[in-house]
């Protein structure tokens, strides 16, 4: 269980597959700013609001700090083995197989928890829509899942405020079968979605900060630092909003594809973290100081947690009815609160728009991680299973929809990111790790590029992971533990037996010929990752 994936293997692999160095560190910093805006800052910034007040602002600091470090521990092994399968595949070759498995197990969580979170923040929107737009109140019962709370190790759900959530479903499998249908999104269509994102939440901070009223940023942070428990105050938002920042790892696959790495990925990876960070935290000034973003509290007057059944009997009352950390909606309702309902409404119509792009690349990355695990033995082989006119993984495909439909319909959308950042936090800390064995065991390897003070770096990486981790809420922490637990029973179970490493078959399935076309290509004109072109 400790073998290893020949590493010497993967980067042969790697060095067949080498791309043309094109990118400068304009073109690295409009690619991470992409691939970072539009997810999280859409979706949470009402649970954020609820765990930290005003503060969340700090919040949003915290963790593009961590996600700092993390990124350039990422850009040493996705430059060393610029190979599918991200984490999972550097573990695999430096830790071995074991830890490579609880990995890609953890990445689940990262890739399709994160596609269900999505989608319950799209249904927000669009729900947002048809209620503002042409007055129908769609039925409570049907637009939200149940709440959930641990009891022990058992999760309990209560169906007093919604049973499930049918237009995340509509969406969730919407975009699967986009998917089996080999429909991808083109880098120019692309670009015209993250223009639409940056220009909404342009106008939204013009329209804001003019009207902000301090008096509402007072208490700035009624929950303190660490909150009463797990979870809340502005460390527990940290953790929280960890996920608006997930996709930057898209300049560290990079880059292989990077004119003079060594200098243009750290001016890439920080200059979009440090752009992302600065309009985050005016997209959360502009919404605390118009309407204020203070958190509801329980009947007995404590601080409740987004999404358990006190803050949704809290979110109930009247008086209630238009804080900003009640909505689904959250940055629409902020405009129409503050007088520009229309405004508000094409906000709502741009992430309509702009986040079932991001449902289509989360479900595909989630395809390519369980794809390049059933190459390598470790699940069954059927998943891999080609579909005749479509040339697409369909049985992958439409496992990991169905399930992120299911996770959608069920869950509301704090509990998502606090569960899927627990598995991206794992995935990182991983990494961090993996990155200082390797400069040990074989510091001669080629590195196209090097974390600068790796020894520094490193260590504050995995230590910032560790702790966002424990700062999650109780119930996402025990998330981690009990569905690696199921992962270990199915490793040992099957894949222990039929790894390819343990048949003494040596090889790396990412690039076979009949692997599926990757995602989006990094910028216009670019290869799709996997694609024929690629390979050429």
């Amino acid at each position: 269980m400790w073998r290893v994936k020949s590493l010497d293997a993967i980067l042969a692999t790697a060095e067949k597959k080498s791309l043309h160095r094109s990118l400068g560190p304009v073109q690295l910093t409009l690619l991470g700013i992409g691939a970072i805006i539009g997810t999280g800052i859409f979706v949470l910034t009402a649970a954020a609001s609820q765990k930290a007040g005003p503060g969340m602002m700090v919040s949003f600091v915290i963790a593009g700090a961590v996600c700092a470090v993390a990124a350039l521990c990422y850009s040493e092994l996705a430059a060393m083995a610029p190979v599918s399968g991200s984490a999972y595949t550097y573990t695999y070759a430096v830790l071995g197989e074991l830890l490579a498995w609880c990995v890609g197990w953890a990445l689940i969580l990262e890739y399709a928890v994160a596609a269900s979170a999505v989608s319950v923040g799209w249904s927000g929107y669009v729900l947002g829509l048809i209620e503002n737009g042409i007055g129908f109140d769609f039925p409570d019962l049907l637009s939200a899942g149940p709440t959930w709370s641990m009891n022990g190790f058992i999760p309990t759900p209560d169906f007093s405020a919604g049973i499930v959530n049918i237009p995340a479903i509509i969406v969730a499998l919407a975009v699967t079968g986009l998917l089996i249908l080999g429909t991808t999104e083109s880098a120019r269509v692309n670009a015209i979605l993250v223009a639409i994102k940056v220009a909404a939440l342009t106008v939204f901070i013009v329209l804001t900060l003019p009207v902000i009223d301090t008096a509402n940023l007072s208490p700035f942070a009624p929950n303190g630092l660490f909150g009463a428990y797990s979870g809340m105050g502005i460390v527990g938002a940290a953790a929280s909003i960890f996920f608006a920042y997930v996709g930057f790892d898209a300049v560290s696959t990079a880059a292989e594809e990077t004119k003079n790495p060594q200098r243009n990925v750290p001016i890439g990876l920080i200059g979009s973290l440090a752009f992302c960070t600065v309009f985050y935290l005016l997209v959360a000034l502009g919404a605390a100081g118009a309407i204020g973003a203070q958190p509801v509290l329980g009947a007995a007057g404590q601080a409740v947690q987004p999404g358990s059944p006190a803050f949704v009997a809290a979110c109930a009352l009247p008086a209630n009815a238009e804080a900003l950390v009640c909505s689904n909606e959250a940055l629409a309702h902020v405009l129409r609160v503050i007088g520009h309902p229309q405004v508000g409404n094409a906000l709502g119509t741009a992430a309509l728009l702009a986040l079932p792009s991001v449902i289509l690349m989360m479900i595909y990355g989630q395809t390519r991680i369980f794809f390049v695990m059933a190459r390598d033995g470790l699940l069954p082989e059927g998943l891999t299973k080609m579909h005749k006119r479509f040339k697409t993984p369909y049985v992958v495909t439409l496992f990991t929809g169905v399930a992120v439909a299911i996770a959608a319909a069920l869950f509301p959308v704090g509990q998502l990111a606090d569960i899927s950042n627990s598995g991206t936090l794992f995935a990182f800390f991983m990494v961090s790790i993996a990155v200082l064995i390797l400069r040990r065991t074989d510091p001669n390897r080629n590195r196209p590029f090097k974390t600068p003070l790796v020894w520094i770096i490193a260590p504050l990486s995995a230590a910032g992971c560790a702790f966002l981790f424990w700062n999650l809420p109780h119930d996402a922490k025990m998330v981690l533990p009990i569905w690696g637990a199921v992962g270990l029973v199915i490793y040992f179970a099957y894949g222990f037996r039929k790894s390819h490493v343990a048949r003494g078959l040596v090889d790396v399935p990412e690039l076979s010929p009949d692997a599926p076309v990757g995602p989006v290509p990094p910028m216009p004109g670019a290869p799709a990752p996997g694609s024929k072109e690629e390979r050429d």
